[in-house]
């Protein structure tokens, strides 16, 4: 995600998102543990994260639901997440 998508998003959060706010995160890794860790990560403890392998085992779909406080947290967790090897973001 460039700084343009990333500051895009941030415009459609602020108008369509009042804060405080559940926020669904959904990204798609390689089906590698370290991958899938290091994504797990990006989240603070309690967060709701589901994971679903796809059918040939390739990639790993996670859909995390966390409160967030503003649209900064949102931005930066996607910062971090575009930071590692392999992660799309939906």
């Amino acid at each position: 995600m460039t700084e343009a998508d990333l500051e895009k998003l941030r415009v459609k959060l602020l108008e369509t998102t009042s804060f405080p706010s559940v926020y669904m995160f959904k990204l798609i890794v390689p089906s590698e543990n370290r991958t899938i860790a290091l994504v797990e990560n990006l989240f603070e403890a309690g967060t709701d994260i589901l994971t679903k392998e796809s059918d040939k085992g390739k990639y790993t779909s996670i859909t995390a639901k966390q409160v967030v406080i503003t649209v900064e947290e949102i931005i930066e967790i996607y910062r971090k997440a575009a930071a590692i090897k392999g992660v799309m973001m939906l």
